[in-house]
């Protein structure tokens, strides 16, 4: 779901100084120097929040002298809802349902035990809340042999992701990719989580095999990147809700 901007081989120099939120008709733009921000359609960017204009106008004041274009995911999250989402809501649906299909909180390891009580003890209680709160039950597995989800869960996570706006379902299929786990990205939407506690659920097996192997520089520079962008989603989400 990181579609928008296309970062050059060069990266763009900053062409702006001041950047201002303003309310425009349909919600909140953002102005670089006074001029409305537009995504890569050339379609104004409006933000149904404040709180969401200002997620990206923030990004857009930090930059240096150059654009570091691949790390503003707020941005790209928004150039997606307003130029994508309207003609492709079903297939961005679609694909959230099937990381359902082979969910990550869905399979559990076998052993060592000390992996299995984590795992059970991050992940069973999100499972249980997910089936008790949105009647969504899925099947659990032990090992990494596919298991088939009920259709009728399926169908249900589906039918929960078309009943957002598009940056709502925007916000669900990023984070579904990042958890790997729309389970995960559904009870960060609906605030059972932080975004930090979903990243960390997502790792439980990695995390694992650091402990007892240890971890690299260029390893966990990826890891914080992620876990960035774990906290990015839930502010989305957040800023979601009309003050």
């Amino acid at each position: 779901m990181q579609r928008g901007f296309k970062e050059p081989g060069d990266r763009p120099r900053r062409f702006y100084k001041t950047v201002e939120i303003v309310e425009t008709e349909g919600g909140f733009g953002v102005q670089l120097d006074g001029r409305n921000v537009r995504g890569p359609k050339g379609g104004l960017v409006v933000l149904p929040t404040r709180a969401l204009a200002e997620q990206v106008a923030e990004e857009w004041g930090r930059q240096g002298e150059t654009l570091e274009i691949a790390g503003m995911h707020a941005t790209r999250l928004a150039n997606t809802a307003i130029d994508s989402l309207s003609q492709a809501r079903d297939a961005v649906a679609q694909s959230i349902a099937d990381y359902a299909a082979s969910d990550l909180i869905c399979y559990f390891a076998e052993a060592p035990a000390g992996l299995v009580e984590r795992q059970t003890h991050g992940w069973a209680p999100v499972l249980a809340r997910i089936e008790a709160e949105a009647k969504l039950g899925f099947v659990r597995a032990a090992g990494i042999v596919h298991r088939e989800q009920p259709a009728e869960t399926l169908a249900g996570v589906k039918a929960l992701a078309l009943e957002l706006d598009d940056f709502g379902l925007t916000g669900l299929a990023f984070g579904a990719a990042l958890f790997g786990s729309a389970i995960l990205s559904i009870a960060l939407q609906r605030g059972w989580l932080s975004g930090e506690q979903a990243f960390e659920l997502s790792r439980l097996d990695e995390a694992w095999q650091e402990g007892h192997w240890g971890v690299d520089a260029e390893a966990a520079e990826r890891t914080e990147r992620l876990r960035g962008e774990a906290v990015m989603l839930e502010r989305w989400f957040r800023g979601l809700a009309p003050v």
